[in-house]
């Protein structure tokens, strides 16, 4: 399964690249995805990119997993429409879809976590619509992974690769980054 990590101007860095670095870890197949049609994308600290792929350029037959970083370039992947379709069809095929920080107030606003539980950045909980808001640092609930912040973005990761992967690779990995 391949997994699509999209990058708009203004992502949060550390959400997106420690994602990308720990799933590459696990030996998924990471793709990063500028959602405009230049590949260098900037973060929301000002640190530059060059994502794999362009939005136009991908092909989404593969893609098992979509995930969403936060930052202020979430209003960006929100004024991706194209995007927003890739996610309405992801929720349809019970594929993964993935989202961090303000990220989930996206999917939120789009109705995918009515009756789900979820969490996200404080003060983007009024965006969850019809979720049941949780304090955990990730929550799954069925197709649907979302996360808090910077600060949990390798708890975010992990979980990742525990679902893709399992639990003793995510154990392995994090002995090996040294967390926990």
């Amino acid at each position: 399964m391949k997994i699509a990590v999209h990058l708009a101007e203004g992502f949060e860095e550390i959400e997106a690249l420690t994602v990308v670095d720990i799933l590459r870890r696990a030996e998924l197949e990471v793709i990063t995805v500028s959602i405009s049609e230049e590949r260098e994308v900037k973060g929301s600290h000002g640190i530059p990119v060059i994502a794999d792929q362009t939005f136009s350029e991908m092909d989404y037959e593969n893609i098992g997993m979509i995930i969403l970083p936060g930052g202020p370039g979430i209003k960006n992947l929100e004024a991706h429409d194209d995007l927003k379709r890739r996610i309405i069809d992801f929720d349809i095929d019970g594929k993964y879809i993935a989202a961090i920080c303000a990220a989930p107030s996206i999917i939120g606003k789009m109705g995918f976590l009515e009756d789900k539980k979820a969490t996200c950045y404080p003060g983007f909980e009024k965006y969850l619509l019809g979720a049941e808001v949780v304090e955990d640092s990730v929550v799954v609930d069925k197709n649907i992974i979302t996360s808090r912040g910077v600060g949990t973005a390798i708890d975010f990761s992990l979980k990742l690769v525990e679902i893709l992967k399992g639990e003793k690779l995510a154990e392995e990995l994090s002995r090996k980054i040294v967390y926990k």
